[in-house]
């Protein structure tokens, strides 16, 4: 597991996540752990390293 820093796109507050590592591209949505919002995260790890990553608001 890799442990990630990055701003909750509703709130603007810095948050963190577990990420898979082991999976190299993914997308799944997870809520906000301060203000309980869905974010869509599309973590992409290359040899267990994170190479890129986003966070987006799901319009709803």
């Amino acid at each position: 597991m890799f442990e990630h820093f990055f701003q909750c796109p509703y709130c603007w507050e810095t948050i963190s996540m577990l990420l898979d590592s082991s999976v190299t591209k993914q997308t799944y949505v997870e809520d906000c752990e301060v203000c309980c919002n869905p974010i869509q995260l599309s973590p992409i790890f290359f040899d267990s390293e994170l190479t890129g990553f986003e966070a987006l608001n799901i319009e709803q």
